[in-house]
């Protein structure tokens, strides 16, 4: 943009109501000019919503925007920021609803033409384009004194300034993905698609259970369109990682598709051209993956999420979960308030406000609002509490949740200066934040609102406010007691845990008999191609979930500490305490056979009072006898290209990983610290994570494969490489497992050449020096320290569990409508000062029939006795 166009787009050169004489305006500037900053492609300009605040330029204060951090800031807000900073010179930005004067065209008012639009904001639908129309305005503002300076100023400003100002108004919006890996919405077909050729050679690819088929890796695996070849990935843009065997057999064969297993459903899937390097859109998905047998469209999703040919919508879940059809009444007010739908946000939404409406939630973030965002760092856009505090402020203030202005009353409002009304909040800026880094929940597409839950949980876990933590309502300790079919020996554990996951008792189903002819008619009416039966729905007692709970699963993969051996072992779990608050989820989401995500559609009677006391935990009941404490063995393979992947080695203790995880450790790292230490238990992983989080690779992903490679080299390979190369971390772990020294381990392996037998010789015959102990142990001593909030080893954990009845009583539910919980749509019904309101989105109405027998997330709240 030229100044030249801009001024145009202005209306007018000179600055309307200057009021000092040309060439002061210069000067007024000059002793601020160091500080105003010209915005880079990097810089993230705010100039659309406050940091602190959901005000805009369409609020009546309008945008203060800081012309050297760029972040906007609201009336009440930009003093805060003039005096952490001392920052003073602001563009204040203004959209103005003017009313049209009648007959415009010889009328009283010179009309100025309505070239006076250059922000970009959502228009206020209530306001009709006839009577009224925007202009918007921008001014410089210094500070403390608030002299204006009028926008554009070509003459007076100096070339610097006015610049800066151009490229302030015309910079993209901050939310626009930064980083050029990350997936953005505008994919590009693959020229690939049209012309694809498929091989006719009989591959089928079954519904899970993958691994690739150079290397056993199960993650991270892409489906090469071409031949049906199963392969991993390496690190492609989600940061996930592998060992490139699926580039590898592009480069050899040159087949240019492939999809990743795992993002198939009936939306779409991921897909990847190797040939563009890019992900792409294939528009032939479906016909491509029907070739190896799968069937993603099993389920054709229209514009609305509604199918073709949905069933009588009486009954469609959509109909049902809305309240559709039912004249509901809005609700404004505090606690009332909607949130916009950013595409596909709707879980988000859901979730923040059944939290909010926590008093625990309410006080930590909307309690200790000044005292946060007078402690909030230079960015607050990037600062967990301070979004929190800001969204909760939002949602419970009323500020974005006022009823609508009587319309008798609407002449006189429109005299004085017309006051459009905003009314919900979006939370864009709160959204961009807490998914930073994620790669489904930065993305634009449907996700689980359970593990958005938990993402959240864990973000609050790592960003203390106050004393207490919020989160902590919802913890609760699970004790788990495995058995050994065989020996009748137990072992109890306990983890932690923020939701009871209840699962789906079908067979218990109460209509069976029904369903069955359901099924029946609707097979037979897609076979005539006729409109399908009226939906039947399950009808699963709650009782029978509750009991589906209580009862053992068999453990897979059991190793018996009594028999040294595999064997048959099975697991139940009671709650060691009862947290304050109680989430519920159903399981309704499976992998039906034809690969697509299922959910299942069943009716639950949750009752609105939940009593659970009989499944506390008991601990070793008289008569039990416990499993001896003997770690599984490491087999050492003979043949050294045999790897040390046996059945052991295979598995990883996910609850001991999540535990660390939950600590704030990278998940990669705690992964391999439970893998390394023989899944012995969270304590002994969490000191092998204290010993490595320096190595430059702590966060990598565990790598197994370098043991045989290495080994077989001995010394005739390696020869001296070996000297200053890490020895590999398998033979360090065998060393340190059988009670070395992580130093010493390492020292023997280099010593010589990596060779396990000797350097255990070695070892015996070098005793260690006393000393040696003496430096490590001041290292843990000062992690320790630094740890001290966050370690589940030091008991500090006890405090933190709120123990009390399990009798609670049923305040709020998330429900899902659609086929997966990557596609279709969330809203949230929650009771307030008692009386049931769902929140869909922007839209708050008080409930007239809360289905509380659909719910996907169930919130109880604990009775006191």
């Amino acid at each position: 943009h030229s100044s030249m166009q801009r001024a145009a787009l202005f209306g007018g050169g000179g600055g309307g109501d200057a009021r000092m004489a040309a060439g002061d305006v210069g000067e007024l500037l000059v002793p601020y000019m160091p500080t105003i900053r010209v915005p880079k492609s990097g810089d993230r300009v705010y100039k659309t919503e406050c940091a602190f605040s959901y005000d805009s330029p369409d609020s009546e204060g309008g945008l203060y925007v800081c012309m050297n951090t760029f972040l906007g800031f609201g009336r009440e807000h930009i003093e805060r920021h003039y005096r952490k900073t001392g920052q003073c010179v602001y563009m204040h930005l203004k959209r103005h609803v003017i009313e049209k004067v009648p007959g415009a065209s010889g009328g009283a008012l010179p009309k100025r033409r309505n070239a006076k639009l250059f922000l970009d904001l959502e228009t206020n639908g209530d306001l009709s384009s006839d009577d009224f129309e925007y202009e918007d305005e921008a001014k410089l503002v210094i500070f403390p004194d608030h002299y204006e300076i009028s926008l554009p100023n070509i003459e007076e400003l100096p070339a610097l300034v006015t610049i800066a100002c151009d490229a302030l108004l015309s910079a993209k919006s901050p939310y626009r993905k930064q980083d050029p890996d990350s997936w953005e919405e505008e994919l590009q077909a693959s020229k690939h698609a049209k012309t694809l050729v498929q091989l006719d050679n009989g591959v089928r690819i079954p519904p899970s259970g993958w691994k690739c088929s150079k290397c056993d890796l199960r993650e991270n695996l892409w489906l090469n369109l071409t031949d049906g070849s199963v392969l991993c990935g390496k690190w492609f843009f989600d940061g996930s990682g592998g060992n490139g065997h699926a580039l590898e057999h592009y480069k050899e064969m040159g087949y240019p598709l492939a999809v990743k297993l795992g993002t198939i459903t009936p939306d779409g899937a991921d897909v990847y051209s190797f040939d563009e390097e890019e992900p792409v859109l294939d528009p032939h998905i479906a016909k491509h993956l029907a070739h190896f047998g799968i069937d993603m469209l099993q389920m054709q999703v229209t514009e609305n999420g509604l199918r073709d040919n949905d069933i009588k919508p009486r009954v469609s879940e959509w109909e049902v979960i809305q309240e559709a059809g039912m004249k509901l009444k809005p609700m404004y007010g505090p606690g009332y308030t909607g949130m916009k739908n950013l595409g596909n946000s709707c879980y988000l939404n859901a979730v923040m406000q059944a939290i909010f409406t926590i008093p625990e939630f309410q006080r930590a973030y909307v309690g200790n609002l000044p005292r946060i965002f007078d402690y909030s760092p230079l960015d607050p856009t990037q600062d967990f509490n301070t979004q929190m505090a800001k969204l909760g402020h939002g949602l419970l203030s009323g500020q974005y949740s006022k009823p609508p202005v009587k319309s008798e009353l609407i002449e006189q409002v429109m005299k004085e200066e017309h006051k459009p009304q905003h009314n919900g909040i979006s939370p864009r800026m709160f959204k961009a934040f807490i998914s930073k880094g994620h790669p489904e929940f930065s993305s634009n597409r449907q996700q689980d609102a359970q593990e958005f839950f938990l993402h959240l949980i864990n973000l609050v876990e790592r960003n203390p406010v106050g004393s207490e933590n919020p989160s902590d309502v919802f913890r609760f300790l699970v004790e788990e007691r495995t058995q050994c079919c065989q020996s009748r020996k137990v072992r109890y554990t306990e983890r932690v845990d923020y939701i009871m996951q209840l699962p789906v008792a079908m067979e218990a189903a109460t209509n069976k008999d029904e369903l069955i002819a359901y099924e029946l008619k609707r097979r037979e009416a897609e076979a005539a191609r006729r409109a399908p039966p009226e939906l039947v729905r399950a009808k699963v007692p709650f009782s029978a979930c509750l009991q589906a709970f209580s009862e053992p699963n068999n453990v897979d993969d059991f190793w018996s500490s009594a028999l040294q051996a595999k064997s048959a072992g099975v697991k139940t779990s009671r709650f060691a305490s009862f947290p304050e608050y109680l989430v519920v989820q159903i399981k309704k989401f499976t992998f039906g056979l034809d690969w697509v995500p299922k959910k299942l559609d069943v009716s639950i009677e949750m009752p609105d009072i939940l009593d659970i006391n009989h499944l506390r935990a008991m601990g070793l009941q008289p008569g039990e006898e416990e499993l001896p404490d003997v770690a599984p063995p490491i087999i050492i393979p003979d043949d050294p290209k045999d790897r040390m992947m046996n059945h052991f080695m295979e598995y990883i203790d996910e609850s001991a990983v999540m535990q660390l995880a939950e600590m704030g450790f990278p998940l990669e790292a705690c992964r391999k610290a439970v893998y390394y230490t023989g899944n012995l238990g969270a304590e002994v992983a969490f000191n092998w994570i204290i010993a490595h989080m320096e190595e430059p690779d702590f966060a990598e992903p565990l790598a197994v494969s370098a043991f045989g490679g290495v080994a077989s080299t001995g010394v005739t390979g390696l020869g001296a490489v070996g000297l200053d190369n890490q020895p590999p971390e398998e033979m360090v772990a065998i060393i340190v497992s059988m009670g070395f020294q992580r130093n010493v381990a390492i020292q023997a392996l280099k010593t010589t050449n990596n060779n396990l037998e000797r350097a255990l010789e070695w070892i015996f015959s070098h005793p260690e020096p006393e000393e040696e102990s003496e430096s490590a142990l001041d290292m843990m001593d000062m992690e320790n320290n630094v740890n001290a909030n966050i370690l589940a080893a030091t008991g500090s954990e006890e405090s933190r569990i709120k123990d009390g009845p399990g009798r609670y009583e049923l305040f709020g539910f998330i429900s899902h409508m659609g086929t997966s919980t990557m596609s279709g749509h969330y809203v949230c019904h929650l009771k307030k000062e008692g009386r049931w309101v769902i929140y869909n989105d922007l839209r708050v109405c008080a409930s007239e029939r809360p289905p509380k027998d659909l719910g996907y997330i169930y919130f109880y709240h604990r009775i006191p006795s």
